[in-house]
């Protein structure tokens, strides 16, 4: 059965296993977690791939001590539990001790937002921008696409430090097939506009090109996909948002509480912007209703038709 190369964690550990075939420095750990091409790189490299079993606070632990012995690890697990489980251990192990000695763990975080859809808010990840955002060393990533999620390897590869990958558990279309993304810069600019820009992360890249593209000869809408949300080039990012009297924030995750709205927000304070600034995403609360992943968008306003009768009346 081939593997499917437009979902994020199978393009990444198809990567992954390219680079462990030249480099035994690698190391995958999981948090008892499977994938369709796991299979075959735990078959090439025994030795170099670790199962923990469900055990998300040892598996930091172990990443944390082959880092320290000079190996760049990958950790794998499940997008609530490998991401706010082990806190602690993220926080003092890699985040904290990164300040003082150079390591290189990073956190393969699989079901970013409600890409768990239907298995309720135990599944569902908010929370997780906000919280790996305030740890200082912490490189937060949050791809649109399996192309630049693929194109993150390398570059975790050959930097150091700790990263938080938030992985989409679904398939979605490719936009970076053909564009290299800008790990330096933090984020690329989509589509061109005059009137609002809406800056968008993960998922909700692809949900703001679809709204552009609705609002079509009623105004005119700029996309920027932001994907390094905590390293963003400040200076270039206000450069973009500086002709737009409007702009909009899109994330699948908690609003006002440190994510992508906070991201942007500083930068328009900090680079003394004037435009008017509306977040859109999922207010904090648990949400119950049973459904799929465009039901709970429309519960808070994020799917696309929402969106697009909400800035009609900009």
């Amino acid at each position: 059965m081939a593997i499917p190369t437009n979902i994020m964690r199978e393009a990444m550990i198809l990567r992954l296993r390219e680079r462990m075939a030249d480099d035994r420095r690698i190391y995958f750990v999981s948090a008892d977690f499977g994938a369709q091409s796991l299979d075959g790189l735990r078959e090439d490299f025994p030795d170099r791939f670790i199962n923990v079993g469900i055990a998300e606070q040892n598996c930091i632990n172990i990443c944390t001590g082959l880092a320290l012995e000079g190996f760049s690890v990958f950790a794998y697990g499940i997008a609530p539990f490998i991401s706010m489980r082990p806190y602690e251990q993220i926080r003092i192990n890699l985040s904290l001790l990164s300040q003082t000695r150079p390591l290189n763990v990073n956190i393969l975080s699989v079901g970013a937002g409600v890409s768990y859809d239907v298995s309720g808010p135990t599944h569902h990840c908010l929370e997780d921008i906000s919280v790996m955002r305030t740890l200082p060393h912490m490189r937060v990533f949050s791809p649109c696409d399996a192309s630049s999620a693929r194109q993150f390897v390398d570059y975790a590869l050959d930097t150091m430090g700790p990263k938080y990958i938030r992985l989409d558990g679904k398939a979605l279309p490719d936009i970076y097939a053909d564009r290299q993304a800008d790990f330096r810069q933090g984020f690329s600019v989509l589509r061109q506009g005059t009137d609002v820009c809406l800056v968008a992360t993960g998922v909700m890249t692809h949900t703001a090109l679809t709204v552009a593209k609705a609002l079509e000869g009623k105004m005119s809408c700029g996309v920027i996909d932001a994907f390094l949300l905590d390293a963003v080039d400040e200076a270039a990012l206000a450069g973009c948002l500086g002709p737009y009297a409007r702009v909009a924030t899109l994330e699948e995750a908690f609003i006002g509480c440190g994510g992508l709205d906070s991201l942007v927000s500083c930068v328009l304070e900090r680079q003394n912007l004037s435009a008017r600034h509306t977040r859109f995403g999922f207010q904090r609360g648990f949400n119950f209703d049973n459904g799929g992943r465009l039901h709970l968008h429309k519960c808070v306003g994020i799917d696309p038709e929402s969106l697009v009768s909400t800035l009609s009346q900009y």
